[in-house]
């Protein structure tokens, strides 16, 4: 009986009080999120290495004609080369983006949004660890940037893991999904 409740949407009672309602798409979905952020994190982490071991101090590798390159670039400001003199505040706020999704992962119950949320994760992750961990010296040190298509900025695979996570949430939120799993018409 209690299995029929719960599939048609009436809780569970135990001891005369009513159990939590099951949440839309099931359990919690850390898991999920934390295996998208590792993902994002080695491939992002694995990439630098090898772009910084096999192509830093050499010309870049035309891809695609001149359409696409890869070349070294290290970057010590945001996006697009903005803000080189506030690495330091780029390390505080990817560190404060970490802590919200940690905070954030408490409520997860939605799989897109453990998708979005892990991708954001795992960026910020590996540009962090670039913060902290290359020179200039710890919270200074400069991203490494190296795909390069033309008549754009230089990037790396955590600012594409960032941006694929944060167009998720905006078509996410748009379609009313919270990321408790529960959907909203505003």
């Amino acid at each position: 009986m209690a299995e029929a409740e719960r599939i048609i949407g009436t809780p569970d009672v135990d001891d005369g009080a009513a159990a939590p309602a099951e949440r839309p798409g099931g359990g919690r979905r850390i898991s999920t999120l934390l295996a998208v952020a590792a993902v994002a994190y080695v491939l992002d982490l694995a990439s630098k290495m090898l772009v910084v071991a096999k192509l830093e101090h050499h010309p870049p590798i035309r891809v695609i004609g001149d359409w696409l390159t890869f070349q070294a670039v290290r970057n010590p400001g945001a996006a697009f080369g903005f803000g080189e003199a506030f690495t330091i505040i780029f390390t505080i706020i990817a560190a404060v983006v970490i802590v919200v999704i940690v905070r954030l992962a408490r409520k997860l119950y939605s799989l897109p949004w453990a998708i979005a949320l892990g991708l954001l994760l795992g960026g910020a992750l590996g540009n962090l660890t670039d913060r902290i961990f290359r020179s200039p010296g710890v919270f200074e040190g400069a991203v490494v940037d190296f795909i390069a298509p033309k008549h754009f900025a230089v990037f790396n695979l955590a600012d594409s893991a960032i941006v694929c996570g944060g167009i998720l949430i905006v078509i996410l939120s748009f379609r009313g999904l919270d990321p408790d799993g529960t959907v909203h018409k505003d």
